[in-house]
């Protein structure tokens, strides 16, 4: 890295945390530190949405996805609209209404306590651990650019971004997204320029296209319907609607960011806008990587994009090795002419079938020999055989100019700290607010019926504000006699973020051994988010369900999703309908003959007026 990307690479890194300690100056109470007193714009809840979700394993990962399986991925994500609006409807109207600090809040006045606290643990568990994966990503870019050791930067990384988290709470988590996602989106697109530019004299955007179409990347649309195939139409709009609505509506890192909106037509209007502009957004992202096939169909790459790992398969069989690499440069010389005969054809008007099927013949033996090459290190007990995460990298490395490659760095390390302190401020609120308060003696959260707004509802002395300092307690609550916790936890907001930083780097040390991130991630969510959108939904919609039903239902539902996913039943994104149908199933069937008693879904009444 030159001397100009190290200052624009550590100035863009600075300039994050010290706006973000600013933006979190002042925190005045728990209200202002948890839910930014309900102040945001739903243009700052929007873009806090999506920065909460387009982490660095997004801008790391996706093109790297996209390079190596197609953009078909973006399947992913079609049942994501659908939710939304499901969300808007019913969900930010109910938490809005319930004046809830945690989606979680709500099952314990709608079930019970056992309800509420079951539901945040599975919240806690999948976050924290997905944490630990968002954590990792960054760690790769800095170990690349560094050659650090990756356990060091993930101590690096993850430590850094809890400075502001830990000081500022949600507003200064919110602010500090809509920069960096501003930031990231100007950054992507400029690198699509320079992308293009980089191309063989004679050839543009729409050759870029041909070639990345004629060799599968652009399989944008899957029509076959396969409930083993993890990208098609059907799984993406049916499984990914169970997701997302998981995610959206009962993910904590996602309720936290519309609950903090000043009213819930702004929550709305958030929510909304991201089902609009999260496809296109994606879709974009994928097709960087659909025009990286392009790009090293015409220009030299390497069999394998993680140098370190290649460095090690050549000390440990350096005959093997060298005999890959050899076979592997000949085929880029025979790629590369086929791509510019096809090409040239194009221009002519008519493709010739056989320069055509030549060019796919050397694109189908590129893909096997890159196999040929994942198992030679999977062989030699290397974990790291799937090189999805380093693509980007190696084109930012690579193609861009300086100063381009300090900034892309950086905006990737900024999209991973917008994500991560999002989901550190969700767990500690989740964690201080469900266990330490939710589990006292019944006079926190919800349990007791009450609607106290502030401070009041935490059973504390109103007088008693969060006073942000450098001192060894910056929370000094008084607590009332009767509020205390039967665990052993200090009861500060702040505390619990620490905590939770230092379990998401832990766990960081042990996604050296996962492939490609953003599938990781993705698949880590969907162990648990079915179960849990199945108790918001009966919840809302099985009037007749108690807590007992749905407890018993969790619990089933959860050990049937882990069972599908043990004995790879079916794809992963179905995991999320089945863990919530099994929960409203059992819910429903357990209580049947029971009368429906009050009311507590979409028709829920409290003494709180409406927004």
């Amino acid at each position: 890295m030159s001397m100009l990307d190290a200052a624009v690479f550590v100035g863009s890194l600075l300039m994050i945390l010290v706006y973000g300690m600013w933006k979190g100056r002042g925190q005045g109470d728990h209200d202002a530190y948890l839910r930014a007193n309900r102040s945001l714009p739903w243009w700052t809840v929007l873009l806090s949405v999506m920065a909460t979700q387009a982490s660095a394993i997004t801008f790391l990962s996706a093109p790297g996805q996209a390079y190596t399986d197609g953009m078909r991925f973006v399947q992913y994500y079609f049942g994501l609209p659908i939710a939304m609006v499901v969300i808007s409807a019913v969900f930010i109207p109910i938490f809005r209404r319930q004046n809830v600090y945690t989606a979680y809040e709500y099952l314990e006045h709608r079930f019970d306590r056992r309800t509420r606290v079951t539901t945040s643990i599975l919240f806690l568990v999948s976050r924290g651990l997905s944490t630990g994966i968002s954590i990792y990503a960054p760690s790769i870019i800095v170990s690349t650019i560094l050659g650090w050791n990756i356990y060091l930067t993930n101590v690096l990384v993850g430590g850094l971004l809890m400075v502001y988290t830990w000081r500022g709470g949600a507003r200064a988590v919110a602010h500090t997204q809509t920069v960096m996602f501003a930031i990231i989106m100007t950054s992507m697109a400029v690198s699509v320029y320079f992308l293009l530019g980089h191309l063989p004299a004679g050839m543009g955007f729409s050759d870029a296209v041909l070639l990345a179409g004629k060799s599968g990347a652009l399989n944008v649309i899957t029509t076959d319907v396969d409930l083993n195939d993890k990208y098609n139409l059907f799984s993406g709009i049916v499984g990914g609607f169970f997701l997302a609505l998981s995610y959206f509506g009962t993910d904590q890192s996602q309720v936290g960011r519309f609950i903090s909106g000043k009213g819930v037509e702004e929550s709305r209007k958030g929510m909304l806008m991201n089902g609009i502009v999260k496809v296109p957004m994606q879709f974009g992202i994928l097709f960087i990587g659909a025009l990286l096939v392009a790009l090293y169909a015409v220009l030299p790459a390497p069999i394998f994009f993680n140098d370190k790992v290649a460095e090690r398969v050549e000390k440990i069989e350096p005959a093997r090795a060298a005999e890959l690499d050899e076979r592997w440069s000949a085929l880029q010389g025979r790629l590369t002419v086929a791509s510019e005969a096809l090409v040239a054809d194009s221009k002519d008007g008519e493709i010739d079938p056989a320069t055509e099927a030549e060019f796919k013949a050397a694109t189908a033996h590129k893909k096997e020999l890159r196999a040929e090459y994942q198992s030679l290190v999977r062989s030699n007990g290397i974990p790291e055989s799937n090189d999805a995460n380093y693509v980007f990298l190696h084109f930012v490395r690579t193609v861009l100019p300086a100063g381009m490659v300090g900034l892309i760095f950086a905006i990737i390390i900024m999209a991973s700290w917008g994500s991560i302190s999002a989901a550190l401020h969700s767990l500690a609120t989740a964690s201080y607010v469900d266990l330490t308060r939710g589990m006292g003696n019944g006079e926190s959260g919800m349990g007791n019926g009450k609607r106290e707004q502030g401070n009041a509802k935490w059973g504390m002395d109103p007088e008693a504000h969060l006073q942000v300092s450098t001192h060894d307690s910056p929370f000094p609550i008084r607590h009332s006699p009767s509020s205390h916790s039967r665990f052993p936890i200090p009861h500060s907001p702040q505390t619990h973020t620490l905590f939770w930083g230092v379990f998401g780097i832990a766990v960081s040390m042990a996604a050296t051994r996962m492939g490609s991130l953003i599938e990781a991630v993705n698949v880590l969510g969907s162990l648990f988010y079915g179960p849990i959108l199945g108790i918001f939904l009966t919840a809302f919609f099985v009037k007749r369900a108690g807590g007992r039903e749905v407890f018993y239902g969790a619990v089933v539902a959860e050990a049937a999703v882990i069972g599908c996913w043990w004995f790879d039943v079916i794809s992963f994104l179905w995991l999320n309908a089945i863990g919530a149908f099994v929960v409203m199933g059992w819910a429903w069937a357990a209580s049947s003959g029971r009368a429906s008693g009050n009311d507590p879904g979409l028709l829920i009444r409290d003494n709180l007026p409406d927004e």
